[in-house]
């Protein structure tokens, strides 16, 4: 959880911002029509002014814990979702809530248990009777999937049956409940928990499951000062009330912005590498990682990648992706989607250790690439 931030330095932090500013920042995203290198650098400074305040208006309530808040901030207006592990009180259900009161979006909490069933979370058909005239009608009851904002508590504490109720609902944005099909809303953002530490009456999340999630993010234990900071803020007044910042329009106003960032030709190869140096099978993977892989990252570890440095580029103002911005999000794109080997598992390699060692194995720039051009 972040301190409260009252000033912010001029280009990393910008100084103080309106609300006014944020919602005519938000008004000029939508409309945002990029033709030249000014309007380019212009946008991303609008985008960096909305990221900047809903950071630090989430952070009037949070304590310490920068790095997962930045990601989240990431992950939402990358378009993505997310997967927050570790141990309980460490503020993951505070986050999303103060997210959720942040931007005014309609949030929904599901907590999974073992009897949790898929209608419970996606909704079912209810036969309904009209008291007037006696009929009967089968009418569909949304569950708390269709919201904008959907928390999935300890999700690894349903059943793979329920837990494959989010499948359709993560990729797809739709749900189909008796032959009908319902889309979504959007924005929509699935943030996902779970317990590392308790193995009893939990369902791992199977492959498929874990490869939708765009970034999967450990959360750290607190600090001496900031568990000091939580005793003063959580045991003397009340909870803080936050502002809307931003709203839905402004947020799609910003993801759309965010996949027109160019990229070079040699930073998207290198994410291509990263990805294929997840493979044991792969030229590019280092030697002494091959027996402690199983199966390496599917393509959508190579857009989790792409997406999520788009906008942490943009978060710093800048309208082009470097390398030190893929370089940040690599390790939660790419620590989910590393299975490890019998061996890896034998000797206490994790998959954070596999995805550390490939990050610094994989040179950049490429040794061989015809430089020049973006894509």
């Amino acid at each position: 959880m972040i301190r409260v931030v009252t000033a912010m330095r001029s280009r990393e932090r910008g100084s103080r911002v309106s609300d006014v500013d944020v919602v005519d920042a938000a008004r000029q995203l939508e409309s945002a029509d990029i033709e030249d290198a000014s309007q380019a650098r212009r946008h991303a400074e609008l985008f960096r002014m909305l990221f900047l305040r809903l950071r630090t208006e989430v952070g009037r309530r949070m304590v310490g814990q920068q790095e997962v808040v930045d990601l989240t901030l990431t992950c939402l207006f990358a378009d993505g979702h997310m997967l927050l592990e570790g141990v309980p009180g460490l503020g993951k259900t505070l986050l999303i809530r103060s997210l959720a009161e942040a931007t005014g979006l309609r949030f929904s909490r599901v907590q999974f248990t073992p009897d949790v069933m898929p209608a419970d979370i996606t909704g079912t058909n209810v036969l309904i009777e009209d008291p007037g005239t006696t009929r009967r009608r089968i009418e569909f009851r949304r569950g708390p999937i269709f919201a904008e904002l959907v928390l999935a508590d300890e999700v690894n504490r349903a059943s793979p049956k329920t837990q494959s109720a989010l499948l359709e609902a993560m990729q797809e944005r739709t749900v189909s409940a008796g032959g009908v099909t319902h889309a979504l809303g959007r924005p929509f953002f699935v943030m996902a928990t779970q317990n590392p530490i308790e193995q009893d009456g939990t369902f791992p999340l199977p492959e498929a499951q874990l490869d939708r999630f765009l970034l999967k993010v450990e959360v750290p234990s607190a600090k001496r000062e900031e568990l000091n900071e939580i005793l003063v803020r959580t045991t003397c007044d009340g909870e803080v009330a936050l502002e809307k910042v931003v709203d839905a329009r402004g947020i799609l106003a910003a993801q759309k912005l965010a996949r027109r960032i160019p990229l070079a030709a040699e930073v998207q190869d290198w994410c291509v590498r990263l990805v294929l140096a997840t493979h044991p099978d792969s030229e590019f993977c280092p030697e002494e990682l091959r027996r402690y892989i199983r199966i390496g990252a599917s393509p959508r570890g190579a857009q989790a990648l792409v997406s999520s440095a788009r906008v942490l580029a943009l978060m710093k103002g800048r309208f082009a992706v470097s390398f030190d911005d893929v370089r940040r999000v690599a390790r939660a794109a790419l620590r989910h989607r590393i299975h490890r080997s019998f061996e890896a598992e034998a000797e206490g390699i994790s998959n954070d250790t596999i995805a550390q060692r490939i990050i610094a194995c994989v040179q950049t720039p490429p040794p061989v690439l015809q430089r020049g051009g973006v894509r």
